[in-house]
């Protein structure tokens, strides 16, 4: 699996390790660069370019010494394979900026993993990154006194229930404690996307997608899953490429 390389920028070193840290364990990363101003992450974008293994996304402070993201936004936006931005920021007055700069995400401090795991996953798709399972992992469900346990190779789709998680497969459901942002986050390089506030769901097991009048469904076995406006277009792009790469396979 193609993995994404990264650079972190903060001018305090706390905020800069834990982020490093969060983007380290994440399976879609696979390098992470560093820097502690603006200057600096210039002179490694630059280099790493001329080395021929450029950033894919600069995960970004606003509030710096010297130059500051914004500025340093704006900069990269005009490189002719700009890498993408996702703002880290403990404040909250700059999102117009970064929507102006076309930023893939605009995160708050302190980061939340499920969050950040958000943003990878557009930046995934932004750069065209193939989402492919991974390893299986499993989850213990209590039935009657015995414990099964089922894996995300297994799970067609998940649905939320509070502090609970549905977990559908073809043979049936099971709730299970987990937060549906927790499997977001656990089961994104298995091939599960969120697709809903709602439901999150395995790629592989999208039969179709349909749009009728604005509205969005995607339709897995004989459940169709509603798709929220926001996630409408990243989905479809998703898949498109992913027939694409399909057929010349």
């Amino acid at each position: 699996m193609a993995q994404l390389r990264v650079l972190a920028v903060d001018d305090e070193l706390p905020a800069l390790e834990d982020l490093s840290y969060l983007l380290r364990a994440d399976p879609r990363i696979g390098e992470v660069a560093t820097a502690r101003d603006g200057a600096a992450a210039l002179r490694l974008l630059d280099r790493a370019i001329a080395d021929g293994r450029p950033i894919d996304a600069v995960f970004l402070d606003i509030r710096m010494r010297g130059l500051d993201g914004v500025v340093l936004g704006r900069l990269l936006s005009q490189f002719a394979n700009p890498p993408r931005v996702v703002f880290v920021t403990a404040y909250e007055e700059h999102a117009v900026d970064a929507f102006e700069i076309k930023a893939e995400d605009y995160l708050l401090k302190p980061v939340r993993p499920e969050r950040l795991a958000e943003a990878i996953r557009r930046v995934a798709v932004s750069a065209d990154v193939p989402v492919e399972l991974g390893e299986s992992d499993t989850i213990p469900v209590e039935l009657g006194g015995v414990t099964r346990f089922v894996s995300s190779a297994d799970v067609v789709y998940v649905e939320a229930h509070g502090d609970y998680a549905r977990l559908h497969t073809a043979t049936g459901n099971h709730l299970v404690r987990i937060p549906l942002a927790t499997l977001e986050e656990r089961w994104a390089s298995a091939g599960f996307i969120r697709v809903h506030r709602s439901h999150l769901v395995a790629v592989k097991h999208i039969e179709e997608l349909h749009i009728d009048s604005g509205k969005c469904t995607v339709r897995v076995g004989e459940t169709e899953i509603p798709v929220s406006r926001r996630h409408t277009r990243e989905l479809r792009d998703l898949l498109v490429r992913r027939a694409k790469r399909g057929r010349l396979e």
